[in-house]
């Protein structure tokens, strides 16, 4: 089952890269959490260096690397090799006993520490280190903490619903709609794995070109259909979430994401193809 934070504000800032940026300058707030070492070029820290001020693994901080490469070279993350590598090996490393051995090497600015911490969410000091950022937002200028507080009552409001579904629709849909919540609420696009997006059968079947009476026809006979398809090859049905009918209802539907297309793809080939034959053709001719 996913973690939905009690404080739903810490989510937005792990989740939410507008947020980091606005705070991306506070590296002051490193050194109010914990004493920061650095190489003796006084500016950068090795990937050794930050995975112990935040007490976890290297490869701990290797993973956060990859998954968010982009932004923290924005911030100071540099990979060095050749010549560049071996000069700087010489000024700062040369007492290493593994110095000859480093073919590249990966340093982050103070800029870039701040940021894993931003980021990381095995690490009691980078929680800590969110903490202070938050505080720092709330002592910003009156405009800004208004807007801020607007965004963090609309997802705090938004969570709490979703806390409450807990146990009661698919954990995988569930921590996938946490996330969006978190990232729109701010304006930004999700940071999710595409295949973990919902996938809706009204909007397959709009894919395929029928109107709106047909979807109405076929969206419930055509979901029940595809389960039947995962429940044969997985032995189980898939997992349940809540959904909002245009008559203002609420409907408990199966929680498919797009790793299920495949299910409609099948299932559209199997019983539909043929009764809309022409469907694709006409949108095309559109």
């Amino acid at each position: 089952m996913p973690i939905i934070p009690d404080q739903p504000s810490e989510l937005i800032l792990t989740e939410s890269r507008t947020m980091r940026a606005q705070t991306i300058e506070r590296t002051d707030v490193l050194d109010k959490v914990k004493a920061l070492a650095l190489l003796p070029d006084g500016t950068h820290a090795t990937t050794e260096i930050v995975a112990g001020y935040y007490e976890v693994d290297a490869e701990v901080i290797k993973k956060t690397v990859q998954r968010h490469r982009e932004e923290l070279t924005e911030n100071g993350l540099r990979v060095l090799r050749g010549e560049e590598l071996n000069a700087f090996v010489g000024d700062n490393l040369s007492l290493s006993p593994n110095a000859r051995k480093i073919r590249n090497l990966s340093l982050f600015s103070r800029r870039a520490i701040l940021n894993v911490g931003q980021l990381l969410t095995e690490s009691d000091i980078a929680r800590q280190v969110r903490t202070y950022l938050l505080e720092v937002e709330e002592q910003a200028a009156p405009e800004v903490r208004s807007e801020a507080a607007d965004l963090v009552a609309l997802a705090e409001s938004r969570m709490r619903v979703l806390k409450a579904a807990a146990g009661i629709v698919d954990a995988a849909w569930l921590e996938t709609k946490a996330r969006l919540v978190a990232a729109r609420a701010l304006g930004e696009e999700p940071e999710v794995d595409p295949l973990d997006a919902p996938l809706y059968v009204p909007d397959f079947l709009r894919g395929k070109g029928l109107n709106r009476r047909d979807i109405e026809s076929v969206q419930s006979w055509f979901g029940r259909r595809a389960a039947s398809l995962y429940e044969a090859e997985h032995g189980e049905k898939p997992g349940k979430r809540q959904s909002d009918l245009p008559n203002g209802s609420v409907r408990e539907t199966y929680a498919w994401t797009q790793r299920h297309k495949p299910f409609f793809e099948e299932t559209w080939d199997r019983y539909y193809a043929a009764q809309f034959p022409t469907q694709l053709d006409l949108g095309g001719a559109a």
